[in-house]
């Protein structure tokens, strides 16, 4: 069975979420835990801004969960560049057991469900799962160096910079995941890479689909469904495709490429990127559900399983979809993360380079 119920308890002790300048400026604004004054982050590379992004992103969230570094036992993750090298990169750096990851886009639930079941069945006590993007990086990999200024089609989106971490733990928090949906690959025979939002649509109807009817839910159960990054297209035509399938996403459905920006920012379809859905689930969606606000939220982080190469070669572009189900488990639960830092680990970190 694709859903996997979790009988133990896996809780989100803590997430932490970095952003960009561009997504700074947009309506969550206020619910980011770090926005970067520039995109370089004093780097002298986009790829080392993003390896040095994502260090803050791991640590910040360990830092906020009141844990050593020691205390963590995995770090489930992955990115965009190619070989997963921010992720593996930044595994260096921490010196944690590494289980790097790809889904693309999808990467965010991917390693949150990973993490959670390793907490359920008693694998590990505290274990980290995360993941990010640079526009910058990810453009000249997947389409044409910035310096040409190509003309961007009306159906592209912005990979957005940022990116989101959480620590799942085994320590009750008011956060519990309660049931993962691991997707299947889908193709719709989509070939246009400036068209994510279309490519990945279907992915997205069928692991929501195959969620709901495994727990026995209808959307109506959820305060809030949120899909990775299918952009205001591609969440039109995941709308489409749930009514063909007599299931009506209503309004407490919404997309993270969607969320990230306002109309006057000039990305298009919205935003997209493996850091989308991480940034934004580890901020605005995670705190609704630490305040209750939230009963239960259904994450469905999207990918395209795409390359240049096979874009190159005229493949068609395959699509996947993760879910994870977290519900709100009352104020009576509460988790001490009043913890500092062990100082020779922070002198170590900092050594690094992974505070700005």
């Amino acid at each position: 069975m694709q859903t996997i119920v979790l009988k133990n308890g896996a809780y989100i002790r803590a997430g932490y979420s970095i952003v960009g300048p561009l997504e700074g400026k947009g309506p969550l604004k206020d619910y980011f835990d770090y926005i970067l004054k520039d995109d370089t982050f004093k780097e002298k590379t986009f790829e080392k801004s993003e390896r040095k992004m994502f260090k803050n992103i791991l640590t910040g969230a360990i830092e906020k969960a009141g844990l050593n570094i020691d205390d963590v036992e995995f770090f489930f993750g992955g990115d965009l560049l190619n070989q997963i090298v921010s992720s593996s990169y930044t595994a260096r750096e921490l010196g944690l057991p590494f289980v790097g990851l790809y889904s693309a886009c999808a990467t965010m639930a991917e390693s949150l469900a990973l993490a959670s079941i390793f907490i359920s069945n008693g694998l590990a006590k505290n274990v980290v799962a995360g993941t990010c993007t640079h526009f910058s990086s990810a453009e000249r990999q997947y389409r044409f160096p910035l310096e040409l200024g190509n003309q961007r089609p009306p159906t592209s989106q912005w990979t957005i910079t940022g990116g989101g971490a959480s620590i799942v733990s085994n320590v009750k928090s008011n956060v519990k995941v309660v049931a993962v949906t691991f997707g299947k690959v889908v193709d719709y025979g989509i070939n246009d890479v400036n068209n994510m939002g279309a490519a990945m649509a279907p992915a997205a109807c069928d692991t929501i689909m195959t969620h709901l009817q495994n727990v026995k839910r209808s959307p109506r159960d959820y305060d809030f469904i949120a899909t990775g990054d299918l952009g205001k297209l591609g969440s039109e035509i995941l709308i489409d495709l749930m009514e063909y399938n007599k299931m009506t996403l209503g309004k407490n459905y919404s997309d993270c490429g969607c969320m990230m920006y306002d109309k006057t920012e000039r990305v298009f379809m919205g935003g997209s990127g493996a850091g989308c859905s991480a940034s934004i689930f580890n901020s605005y969606l995670l705190k609704k559900l630490q305040s209750g606000e939230f009963k239960r939220v259904l994450l469905v982080s999207t990918g395209a399983l795409m390359s240049t190469t096979t874009s190159q070669q005229g493949d068609t572009i395959p699509g996947i979809a993760h879910a994870v189900e977290l519900e709100y488990v009352g104020d009576d639960v509460k988790i001490d993360n009043k913890k500092k830092w062990d100082s020779v680990k922070v002198k170590q970190l900092a050594k690094a380079g992974v505070k700005e």
